[in-house]
């Protein structure tokens, strides 16, 4: 059982623009939310043939609460055993102010495993180290240790440059040092996140991105996470509330695709403010389309006095199904 120690930074807004390949960085997603992640990596064989071969993991998790991811990847066409191509890696991974705590077992290996990380950003870079513990490495019957490190290079908003290494402490004749480069885009105005890479491992397990080959795989990753919440279960105690009535402003959030609260109270000549705590942009926009905000990206706020009384129902124009209630009283 291990530690992952994490930048002070909100985990939850992690994107693979935060993290590398074979690094993952603390990410425990945002709760009441679903994750779909696949990554498929290929090769190539020799002429003439030239057959080409796909290794993908499957990550499926959920985060039911505020810092706590539940999930299992599931491999095909792994070398962790060689009597099982496909391998099954079940996880749970909590995360604290700046530490977090994974364990796992990976059922190709029958291990028990686990990784103690590091990370701390800089401007653009983020920097990333990890330790990781097998119980039954490879199937070896041995307890074995590796280490990794990697960094992130954020080139924009939508684009940064990842790579990492690994290696097994006592590397034998077979293992090469494990390496891992890709250029990590979130695509504009979407959950979404797109990976291009290059590596020398063969699966997205701690074992499987711990062991180098002699072969290079290109390929990719892609993300999608499914918000839960929006359509199934209670809203949040913080969604339910009614805020009363002030002489100042009323301040608001926009997070995990919701308005929260979904409903504020609040005095004639008096503001509301909306910041966009999300990954993506919205915007405020009155149901009926008589007036609306700009887009607001990620971190901005949006001010709107409401000079009249009445009630004011509110959208967001790109994802609609975000709906909030202003009541104005006199």
């Amino acid at each position: 059982m291990f530690l992952c120690v994490v930048v002070p930074s909100s985990l939850s807004a992690q994107s693979l623009l935060d993290r590398t390949p074979n690094v993952n960085g603390g990410w425990v997603g945002v709760p009441g939310t679903v994750y779909f992640n696949f990554m498929h990596r290929f090769t190539q064989s020799g002429a003439p043939e030239r057959q080409v071969s796909n290794s993908p993991t499957f990550l499926l998790g959920y985060t039911p609460i505020t810092n706590l991811l539940i999930g299992a990847n599931y491999a095909t066409r792994s070398d962790i055993a060689p009597r099982f191509p496909n391998e099954w890696e079940a996880f749970a991974r909590y995360s604290y102010r700046f530490i977090s705590l994974q364990a796992g077992y990976n059922q190709a290996a029958e291990s028990f495993d686990g990784e103690l990380g590091a990370s701390y950003s800089v401007g653009p870079v983020r920097l990333l180290a990890a330790g990781r513990l097998f119980s039954n490495a490879f199937a070896s019957d041995s307890t074995r240790f590796a280490v990794a490190g990697g960094a992130t290079v954020r080139l924009s908003r939508w684009l940064a440059l990842a790579g990492d290494v690994a290696s097994m402490i006592d590397t034998n004749d077979t293992e090469e040092l494990a390496w891992s480069a890709a250029l990590q885009i979130a695509i504009p105005y979407t959950p979404h996140t797109f990976s291009l890479q290059a590596a020398n491992t063969t699966t997205a397990t701690l074992q499987g991105s711990s062991r180098g080959r002699d072969e290079v795989k290109y390929g990719f990753e892609f993300t999608i996470p499914l918000t839960l919440s929006r359509w199934f279960g209670r809203r949040t105690e913080a969604a339910e509330i009614n805020i009363q009535a002030a002489a100042g402003d009323i301040t608001a959030d926009m997070r995990s695709l919701q308005f929260v609260p979904a409903r504020v109270r609040v005095r004639t000549g008096s503001a509301v403010v909306w910041k966009n705590s999300d990954q993506v942009a919205h915007t405020v926009t009155a149901e009926d389309r008589s007036w609306t905000s700009p887009l607001i990206e990620p971190g901005q706020i949006y001010r709107r006095i409401f000079d009249k009384p009445g009630t004011y129902n509110i959208i967001c124009t790109p994802h609609p199904f975000m709906k909030a209630v202003v009541e104005v009283v006199s």
